[in-house]
């Protein structure tokens, strides 16, 4: 089961997003532990650890049926030596199986990244874990590759001396917003969260804002009392600020940490589902007034459009091509020669590798449903999405060449193939419809068979109808109206944007031969 999906079931079945580290803090160490723990540590220093390990194991039993997941920290066990490591397994082994584990490493070093990784992943059974972004996408790539896992990125402190640098240049541009930005593209939904310092709500919002749709672990959400009374301590402050800057529209994708010294007071379940039913009961109370929050007016209700069934993969797909730049808005000379207010580079996508796997899938889902012996990709701009769709399904893969060779072979079309084989033409963009068309009759010309076309994107406007006018099936990934409203719903472009995507597929309906 992937961590999305047992972090989901936890939450259900639960009725809980609290998060509760498992860190083995002698200082926050309850009475009855701490005395036998200070006898042994000075002498025995394994002997002291076994207190340590008791402690744990009665947090585990006494609150796994109120959390939603478990975070421990791993400078705590590593502080310990081996020893330490000892005790992060036995710990993590006491874990029930449903209940998602995020390790909370905060790694940075992308040489060790992919021993971490196979270690966290395989050796220690997390299902996730928090890492720095400035070793960039390289390093977070490392972790990606277990794709039933996922990871934290640490995008915003709550730390004083962090403002410094989190908010460098300005207030408008600061660069805790720009890692969030920049994260957008480097993973899907499932795979990918962000973890944000929550005591500074403005900032909290603002991620919320630039990442509507990602789940977000909040931290530092605890008042910082004056005094020592148990009422004040153990209180988290703004509870509805913050419910309200991190809920995403649909009042999910947030989880809140329990306050690890409140387990000091020797009774965590007591406490863990006290603090559980104030929070359910003030997420209630979100959802009642969330029409009336002013947070939620860019209307972010992009999973509720009606007759895509795919549209939940489609929207977090749209988004990121657009965050990746594959989508932008200049005044461009199409091969057609039409001049389009926008440009859409597709090529963009082989750089990334998540959002490039994410595309080849899409694709792949159409495929399964042809019937075909060979895959042909357009030169050029499709010949990378058709190899790795020849990979991912197992099929022999051909293309036309743009022009035939004076020398050499002269073949019009490279690779090998029989005569009358069937052949499914891969192309990238249908605007015209040209280049997709001379292809398939290229493919044709040398006694193959083509009876599909499959695109990602289709410009509408009456294409399709020229593609199956020339004898062939076309089949789209997404269609421009279907990019053009999602990411106008989600705040990605303004209503002049929008208007210049609808306005060029109009002005192509009137223009065919263009």
């Amino acid at each position: 089961m992937s961590f999305a999906s047992k972090l989901r079931a936890a939450i259900a079945t639960n009725q809980s997003i609290l998060c509760l580290g498992l860190d083995p803090n002698p200082e926050v160490m309850p009475a009855k532990y701490k005395a036998q723990y200070d006898a042994e540590s000075a002498t025995h220093h394994d002997h002291a650890v076994a207190y340590l390990w008791e402690w744990m194991n009665f947090i585990i039993q006494s609150t796994a049926d109120l959390v939603c997941a478990y975070k421990p920290t791993l400078g705590f066990y590593t502080a310990l030596g081996s020893a330490g490591l000892e005790l992060l397994a036995k710990t993590l082994a006491a874990i029930p199986p449903e209940i998602p584990i995020i390790l909370d490493a905060k790694h940075a070093d992308i040489n060790s990244s992919t021993v971490m990784a196979k270690t966290a992943f395989e050796q220690w059974g997390v299902d996730a874990i928090t890492l720095s972004p400035y070793g960039g996408q390289d390093l977070a790539a490392r972790f990606l590759m277990y794709p039933d896992r996922a990871i934290f990125v640490s995008c915003y402190s709550s730390n004083t001396t962090a403002q410094d640098f989190q908010e460098y240049p300005n207030r408008d541009q600061p660069l805790y917003l720009n890692v969030v930005q920049n994260c957008q593209a480097w993973a899907g939904m499932e795979t990918l969260a962000l973890e944000v310092g929550a005591a500074n709500i403005e900032a909290l919002a603002k991620v919320r804002s630039l990442a509507p749709e990602r789940l977000i672990l909040a931290r530092s959400i605890w008042a910082n009392s004056q005094g020592n009374s148990q009422e004040n301590q153990y209180k988290i402050d703004n509870l509805a600020a913050i419910l309200n800057a991190g809920l995403d529209a649909n009042g999910d994708g947030l989880i809140l940490p329990v306050n690890q010294d409140a387990l000091a007071i020797g009774e965590p379940a007591q406490f863990v589902r006290s603090l559980r039913d104030e929070v359910n009961q003030a997420i209630a109370l979100t959802a009642h007034q969330r029409p009336s929050c002013e947070l939620w007016v860019p209307n972010v209700c992009l999973l509720d459009r009606q007759g895509h069934p795919d549209s939940n993969s489609h929207t977090n797909l749209i988004l990121q091509l657009f965050d990746i730049g594959c989508i932008t808005f200049e005044e461009t000379v199409q091969a057609s020669g039409q001049v389009f207010p926008y440009y859409i580079d597709l090529r963009k996508i082989i750089s990334n590798p998540q959002v490039f796997d994410a595309v080849i899938g899409t694709y792949a889902e159409i495929l399964q449903n042809l019937q075909f012996d060979r895959i042909a990709g357009i030169p050029y701009g499709s010949l990378p999405t058709a190899s790795g769709l020849a990979l991912r399904l197992n099929f022999p893969l051909i293309f036309p060449r743009k022009e035939v060779k004076a020398y050499g072979a002269r073949r019009l079309i490279e690779g090998n193939y029989e005569a009358g084989e069937t052949i499914v033409v891969v192309d990238d963009i249908l605007i015209s419809g040209k280049s997709a068309i001379e292809g398939a009759q290229k493919i044709e010309s040398c006694g193959l068979k083509v009876r599909d076309i499959v695109v990602f994107i289709d410009h509408e406007a009456g294409v399709r109808d020229r593609i199956q006018q020339s004898g062939y099936s076309p089949h789209a990934v997404l269609k421009i109206s279907e990019i053009n409203e999602t990411l106008y719903q989600s705040g990605r472009i303004n209503e002049k944007q929008f208007l210049a995507l609808s306005h060029s597929s109009s002005d192509l309906h009137s223009n065919p031969n263009q």
